[in-house]
């Protein structure tokens, strides 16, 4: 994690620390159209982004936050230009051989969902390496989506509780909210209390369905490649001014 330090080390001081959020799930929205703002390549945005990541993480942990998550690769973006793909597929692998060594030092426990089965075997290799290595991490929970889509994992979810049923090891009348979230991809982590959406789109573009049924939303306007500290923190303060009710009175 090599990102220059910035402003904000501390928690701002007109933050609830008994009200933060435990886990900030975010959609790193506007990379290429910051890097087409600059005058830059796409690819270019996409470094950029890895930084901030990082920054925003390495923020979390300062600030007491417990759990991150961060949509990095969705199902649909296989779609995009042969070039960005690969850059994106070498790009993860990069940081991850690069950055393990920080990410033990700053007790990051590292988690990645989505179907990792369909990348690339080297980036496969340098996952799996780096969850073993973080596995007994216990400073904060970062969870990396990575060939994910929210449908599918539900689908997938559906598929593995259909042959127990078929299999006779489960009812259906056995299948509640607990039993189903076992088989998602994010079995064990809780569920985002804030989603941060960058760059002004009001979707959640397959991210998470299941899963932020009761999470706080956030749209901000700012690309991903500025969303700084002070940015973090104004999206905490809307989250503390937030009347989380869950369907009650």
């Amino acid at each position: 994690m090599t990102a220059k330090p910035t402003v904000l080390q501390e928690l701002p001081a007109d933050l609830n620390q008994e009200r933060l959020p435990r886990h900030v799930a975010v959609i790193m929205d506007g990379n290429g159209r910051w890097a087409k703002r600059q005058g830059l390549p796409r690819i270019m945005g996409h470094r950029r982004g890895v930084d901030v990541l990082k920054d925003l993480l390495r923020c979390c942990r300062d600030w007491g936050i417990k759990a991150l998550t961060a949509y990095a690769f969705s199902t649909e973006n296989w779609g995009r230009p042969l070039e960005e793909v690969n850059f994106l597929m070498t790009l993860f692998e990069r940081v991850l051989r690069q950055e393990l060594r920080e990410m033990m030092q700053e007790d990051v426990q590292i988690h990645f969902v989505g179907n990792l089965s369909a990348l690339p075997r080297t980036l496969h290799a340098e996952i799996e390496r780096s969850v073993d290595e973080t596995r007994h991490n216990q400073g904060i929970q970062f969870t990396v989506a990575t060939n994910y889509g929210g449908r599918q994992e539900i689908l997938q979810a559906c598929r593995a509780i259909a042959v127990q049923v078929q299999q006779g090891l489960i009812q259906p009348e056995q299948i509640d909210e607990a039993l189903f979230e076992r088989h998602l991809y994010t079995a064990g982590i809780c569920d985002p209390d804030l989603l941060i959406r960058t760059s002004g789109e009001m979707r959640l573009s397959n991210f998470l369905l299941w899963q932020v049924a009761y999470s706080e939303l956030y749209i901000t306007e700012t690309l991903w490649p500025d969303f700084d500290r002070a940015e973090f923190h104004r999206a905490l303060s809307a989250y503390q001014q937030r009347d989380r009710r869950f369907g009650k009175v």
